[in-house]
């Protein structure tokens, strides 16, 4: 069954977004009297379709449906390409995560002005929101605004997590299996030709744990689907 989310409720009825009617109207073919279920402040309710242009639906019953992690994980991702990015946050929203981080970094590929800003984060907005609506999430993940590391430091987690290929690292399985009564993780991965030796300090002078996701050295975009894979592992009901 399809899912939509909205963010707004008025008696007992939603009314959803435009691109959401077109894909409802146009694209699924739907018809009046057809359920989908709607996720409204982190609820599922289980709806049926009573007009359209735009679609609004009308409740038909609560239902008891929760899918999210137990503990909050932000990706914090160095910039990467369209491609690359797309995948990242297509697949670590199906995997779970709470929001994304995009982080400038020295050795960042891309490089944004604040136009460019502006269209990617709403290009990445669209992506994890289909990414939750095909997963049966309960939630859209949260994308920050693109980050310097010093602004990204301003945020307060339970536990801090770099990802790296310093062989003094210890692994992701150890510290998780270790670190496992937290309700918020931020997981930092670095870009394409890795983070400079400063920057690598000063993460870990802020309480970040030098971690490593085992003897190979993945691309970035495999860093971030592997390191919340295990998170998933090691946190499933």
């Amino acid at each position: 069954m399809q899912r939509y989310f909205v963010n707004e409720l008025d008696e007992n009825r939603f009314t959803l977004s435009s691109d959401d009617s077109y894909h409802v109207s146009i694209v699924m073919r739907m018809k009046v009297g057809d359920l989908i279920e709607i996720v409204y402040e982190n609820n599922v309710y289980l709806t049926k379709i009573v007009s359209f242009n735009p679609v609004v639906t009308e409740i038909v019953k609560k239902l008891d449906n929760y899918n999210e992690l137990p503990i909050k994980v932000t990706i914090c991702q160095s910039l990467v390409n369209n491609d690359k990015m797309h995948l990242i946050l297509e697949k670590c929203t199906e995997l779970g995560a709470y929001s994304f981080i995009p982080l400038n970094v020295t050795n960042s590929i891309i490089k944004l002005n604040v136009k460019d800003k502006i269209k990617k984060i709403n290009h990445y907005e669209k992506i994890v929101t289909g990414a939750s609506r095909q997963s049966k999430r309960n939630l859209v993940p949260q994308v920050y605004d693109v980050m310097s590391i010093d602004e990204m430091l301003k945020i307060d987690f339970d536990l801090k997590i770099l990802c790296t290929v310093n062989e003094m690292s210890r692994s992701l399985k150890n510290v998780l299996q270790n670190n496992k009564n937290y309700a918020t993780m931020i997981i930092v991965i670095g870009p394409e030709g890795g983070f400079t030796s400063s920057e690598e300090k000063r993460l870990i002078d802020n309480g970040f744990i030098s971690t490593s996701l085992g003897n190979l050295v993945l691309r970035t975009e495999t860093a971030s689907i592997v390191s919340l894979s295990m998170i998933n592992y090691e946190y499933e009901r």
